[in-house]
């Protein structure tokens, strides 16, 4: 929460420039639009993974195996006869997660660097993320996963300096023209902007290769890029909380509704809702499951709408309808002022609104009513790490390697109540595969949030987390949740530090120790050196 609290801060602080609304929408690839319904079921209950994602990871699994392999086998004399599902997620933290996380997956990826845990990125089948994760994974997945030496310097080492959100430069009165053109195209298609419109819109031309800030790429458009199709590279999942505002809420309580994103599918495992849309077609109005119209809608998924509604804190002002001001001190005014343009504002501009394809669909009990779903950050119920999605039953997800750049401590370090959240929740919610996580006190009085730990070390019924959190090896990367520019050194200098952070600074021991912690619970001699790992990083 305390990053949540920094970043809507900056926005409430960001200064920008002046701009002239335009009140017509001309042409624009961002609204949705009308489309023909698929001959497949468009809303399913959440009894297992859909036949889209099952033959995703079945296809992946064959090239992340011989990976993972290849990659225990070049770090110690490791039996590959039988292997684990692996996952990667990172948290939340705005541009410090982004960075942080982007030099972890760096470590990891053979193709971009060559040290000791590099390959492993290779044999992963899932990858999450979160908020200023989700930026990063949106990156990632959005440009075709090149790599993060690519992005870095091809897109995000200029868009970080020149960064569209503290807009002093001329180039951001044509951006904020541009995306106002946007939001007024998505007013004119029947479907209400909210803050979130905008401020999704203003992140992608720092995240997004694509033609005017990538305004045609969606999320499930990324199912038809090269990477993708070729099974190369994880399943990537989203995550965000449901508000309850029908019950007046305006803030997610510590068991919202957790929900997913991802190329295929849209809802939740949750209880309360448990069932899932498919992504493209999200925006088409539904009736149990079915068209209330001859056609349905495309293209509301758009990759910044998406990656926006992940990061959206806007709701943290509750009752207070945002203002319009145009010469002013306020991104919030400013994005404010463009929403105003297409409808008078209210509270409802404060949240990432969907169409809720789930209306009058007896299983998701709690939502059925409800003709619109208000999301939000997915870090703002104090689960800043997208486990959730990873320990659902129909996923088999052995081992998680979570990166954790939260900012829950006064000088933005983690502190494991993030994770430890996850674990209590997970217990209230019947879900049996997290492993016990400390408390907070003995967090810090262990240093388990200096260091990786492998928790669920002796327990084969539960997932193996690879606790990875943020330390300052080489660089200061503990800026603030709310630093929304950063210079040519300091995005190079987080993202070697996030290398560092995979790599233990170097600690030759430290990618067998991964390999052991990975392998533990597989039916096969691990090699010698793996006591000496598990009497180090095993917690329990």
């Amino acid at each position: 929460m305390l990053s949540a609290l920094l970043f809507l801060g900056a926005l409430l602080l960001s200064t920008c420039l002046s701009v002239a609304v335009p009140k017509r929408a001309l042409p624009s690839g961002y609204a949705p639009r009308k489309a023909k319904c698929p001959a497949t079921p468009l809303v399913r209950p959440a009894t297992s993974l859909s036949s889209q994602e099952a033959a995703y990871v079945a296809s992946r699994t064959g090239p992340a195996q011989k990976a993972l392999a290849a990659w225990l086998q070049n770090t110690n004399a490791f039996n590959t006869s039988s292997l684990p599902t692996v996952a990667l997620t990172t948290s939340g933290g705005g541009y410090r997660s982004l960075l942080s996380g982007a030099g972890v997956i760096q470590g990891l990826d053979a193709r971009d660097s060559n040290v000791g845990t590099s390959g492993l990125f290779q044999g992963l089948t899932y990858q999450a993320g979160l908020s200023g994760g989700a930026w990063l994974l949106s990156s990632f997945a959005g440009n075709d996963y090149p790599t993060i030496t690519s992005l870095k310097t091809n897109l995000w080492t200029q868009a970080f300096e020149d960064s569209l959100l503290l807009p002093e430069y001329l180039l951001a009165a044509l951006a904020y023209a541009e995306v106002t053109n946007d939001i007024l195209a998505k007013e004119s298609a029947g479907f209400p902007p909210t803050l979130t419109d905008p401020w999704g819109r203003l992140l992608s031309y720092q995240l997004l290769n694509g033609f005017d800030g990538g305004v045609l790429d969606t999320l499930s458009g990324i199912t038809g890029l090269s990477n993708f199709t070729s099974f190369a590279v994880p399943y990537p999942i989203i995550t965000s909380l449901a508000v309850k505002t029908f019950e007046g809420q305006c803030l997610p309580g510590p068991n919202a509704t957790q929900m997913e994103l991802h190329p295929y599918e849209f809802g939740s495992w949750d209880d309360q809702l448990s069932a899932f849309t498919q992504t493209a077609y999200l925006g088409t109005s539904l009736s149990n499951g079915a068209p209330t119209t001859g056609s349905c809608i495309v293209n509301y998924d758009n990759l910044g709408y998406v990656l926006g509604t992940s990061s959206n804190l806007f709701n943290e002002a509750c009752t207070v309808v945002p203002t319009a001001t145009n010469l002013t001190t306020s991104l919030t005014g400013d994005l404010a002022a463009i929403v105003e343009a297409a409808h008078a504002l209210s509270t409802r501009d404060e949240y990432a609104v969907y169409p809720n394809p789930f209306f009058a669909y007896p299983r998701a009990s709690l939502y059925e009513a409800q003709t619109d779903l208000f999301l939000v950050d997915g870090g703002e119920a104090l689960q800043n790490n997208p486990i959730w999605p990873l320990i659902q039953p129909a996923r088999h997800v052995d081992v998680i390697l979570v990166n954790d750049n939260s900012a829950d401590t006064s000088t933005n370090f983690p502190n494991g109540s993030e994770i430890l959240t996850t674990y209590v929740q997970s217990l209230s919610a019947g879900l049996t595969k997290m492993p016990v996580i400390p408390s907070v006190d003995t967090f810090i009085s262990e240093g388990l949030n200096k260091r990786p730990t492998f928790f669920g070390c002796n327990d084969k019924t539960k997932t193996t987390i690879v606790y990875i959190p943020n330390v300052n090896y080489t660089f200061p990367s503990n800026e603030p949740t709310a630093k929304l520019q950063y210079a040519p050194n300091e995005t190079s200098g987080m993202i070697a530090n996030g290398v560092e952070i995979v790599t233990r600074n170097g600690d030759p021991m430290w990618p067998t120790c991964l390999g052991c912690g990975i392998m533990k619970k597989k039916a096969h001699a691990l090699p010698a050196a793996c006591a000496a790992c598990f009497t180090e990083y095993c917690y329990n």
